[in-house]
């Protein structure tokens, strides 16, 4: 479905616009001003003019965008004036820094929630309820499969895994940016303060949760080790595309894992090629989906990206709710 002309978001070919702040949200090419929910490679682009983003999620875009961005950092909660609307940013409880965006001009508020998640989160400032006359949710995991359990539970399988093979090296396959974070803090949370090893494209990305003051294990670069080192024992976290490649030789007969919710549906594990699956997710499950929309207290609802129709088809047929997916926005 198409929104409605004359909405305060429109889409066009940038991606979702709001006429009255001149702004794209998350835009998919360079625009002159981009409201970004976070700092993930498919919602924050290089080549914008300006980029309005949570100050916690700075370092992390300059990494990944560029030092020299023209980029204004905000406040969760702050309502800024642009152009004739009135834009705030919230929690989105997804990754460091993560937002919903709220606007509002001409008489009506819309909230585009970016990712986000309801579970409790040691490495990032937890999900903030807003209220909005139009929401657009995601629904990456938008199916009654997909239930999660505590980050501590998921901790705690993870540590048992990690001490059952002392004489072989761990590798914990996970998303560089928001889930191997996740991870460490979730670790160090359960008292595990054993130095932790990192893919470098992990180690990177550190800094800016110190610099937050998420509390974390100590971790150390695998390129840091000296030549000849026993990995035996050792736990390395480091992301999926490092899995059968190259940088793995080093390590002898590792056991696998791999971190996600996708680990919730039955082979997953097994197509990807890990040993072992654990299912923890930086998105909304099922009922996290659910409450979010009902808290929104939205008249309209739009849903984007994975399980758009399915979402949007039970908000109508059992939760009463005006829904529809959401054309152009996206996959899973």
């Amino acid at each position: 479905m198409a929104l409605p002309a004359g909405s305060l978001l429109e889409l066009t070919p940038q991606g979702l616009y709001c006429p009255a702040a001149g702004a794209w949200i998350d835009p998919q090419q360079p625009v002159p001003r981009a409201l970004i929910t976070h700092a993930h490679a498919d919602h924050a682009r290089p080549g914008c003019g300006e980029y309005w983003a949570i100050g916690a999620s700075e370092t992390i875009l300059r990494q990944r965008l560029g030092a020299t961005i023209n980029l204004i950092p905000v406040d969760y909660g702050a309502l800024h004036r642009i152009g004739d609307a009135r834009v705030s940013f919230h929690s989105a409880g997804h990754v460091l820094g993560s937002a919903q965006i709220r606007l509002e001009a001409g008489g009506e508020s819309w909230l585009v929630s970016g990712d986000y998640k309801r579970c409790a989160d040691p490495s990032c400032t937890p999900f903030a309820p807003v209220t909005a006359d139009v929401f657009i949710t995601e629904a990456t995991f938008g199916l009654p499969i997909y239930r999660w359990q505590s980050g501590a539970t998921v901790a705690g399988e993870i540590l048992s895994w990690w001490q059952a093979a002392p004489e072989r090296p761990s590798l914990l396959f996970a998303y560089a940016f928001g889930k191997a974070q996740r991870l460490l803090a979730e670790l160090a949370a359960i008292g595990v303060a054993e130095e932790v090893l990192l893919h470098g494209a992990v180690e990177a990305l550190m800094p800016a949760y110190r610099e937050a003051g998420v509390v974390l294990p100590p971790t150390r670069a695998v390129s840091a080790l000296a030549k000849g080192e026993s990995l035996a024992g050792r736990l390395v976290i480091a992301p999926p595309s490092a899995h059968r490649s190259v940088w793995m030789k080093r390590f002898k007969q590792p056991q696998t894992a791999f971190v996600s919710g996708w680990m919730a549906v039955r082979g997953a594990r097994r197509r990807r090629g890990y040993e072992r699956g654990f299912v923890l997710s930086d998105h909304a499950d099922w009922p996290g989906l659910i409450r979010s929309v009902k808290q929104s207290g939205a008249r309209q609802v739009y849903v984007t990206h994975g399980n758009s129709d399915g979402l949007a088809r039970y908000l109508r047929e059992v939760e009463g709710l005006s829904a529809a997916p959401l054309a152009g926005q996206g996959g899973p």
